[in-house]
């Protein structure tokens, strides 16, 4: 029901970004033509909030709309951890999301969206930290800060600036849960518009 509302929002976003999710629409479509499986890292400062929405919704979006699985992953440009008001607002989607570690420093986090699949790992990390690919593969930037600090992602074929508002201004606000609710649901909402092209190209 999340993705399906969120398909019907399409028309919210602008021109502007539909041209930018076209060309990863491309990219995506051309490494399954050549039968590959497309490797996508999505970047943020510290990998805690955007960066692991993007990374579970690039999943979310391929197994929705019936495609090949993809290998998506997420880094920072320095490690911290995974952000609990990150979590929740993932959680209120209907994703399961469960702590192993809850009293880490870092904790590492089991995630699954259908009951059938195999829980994957999630833990703050450096973009360039195992188990993140090192060459063939795409960079998603979605923070200014990333963007100056990642000029040049080493190992990339596909690099594109595509910042969101941090939530993380509404911490501590009565507006924080709706904050992150806003911010995962534009995320996600462009990852799916993303999935929905690549059967048409």
């Amino acid at each position: 029901m999340y993705c399906e509302n969120l398909e019907k929002d399409f028309a919210e976003i602008s021109l502007e970004r539909k041209e930018q999710l076209t060309t990863l629409a491309q990219y995506i479509a051309k490494k399954y033509e050549a039968n590959e499986s497309p490797k996508i890292i999505v970047i943020c400062t510290h990998n805690s909030r955007r960066s692991h929405i993007g990374q579970i919704f690039l999943s979310i979006a391929a197994d929705y709309y019936g495609l090949p699985p993809i290998e998506s992953y997420s880094g920072g440009t320095e490690a911290t951890a995974f952000n609990p008001r990150a979590v929740a607002a993932l959680q209120r989607t209907g994703i399961v999301i469960h702590s192993k570690n809850p009293t880490a420093t870092n904790p590492t986090y089991e995630i699954t969206w259908q009951a059938t699949e195999t829980p994957y790992q999630a833990f703050s990390k450096k973009n360039d930290s195992p188990p993140n690919p090192t060459q063939n593969f795409a960079a998603l930037l979605v923070c200014t800060e990333a963007d100056t600090a990642c000029p040049i992602v080493t190992g990339t074929d596909f690099r594109l600036f595509l910042p969101f508002d941090d939530p993380k201004a509404y911490d501590g606000t009565f507006q924080e849960a709706e904050q992150y609710d806003v911010r995962c649901a534009q995320i996600g909402r462009e990852i799916m518009y993303v999935f929905s092209l690549i059967r048409w190209l």
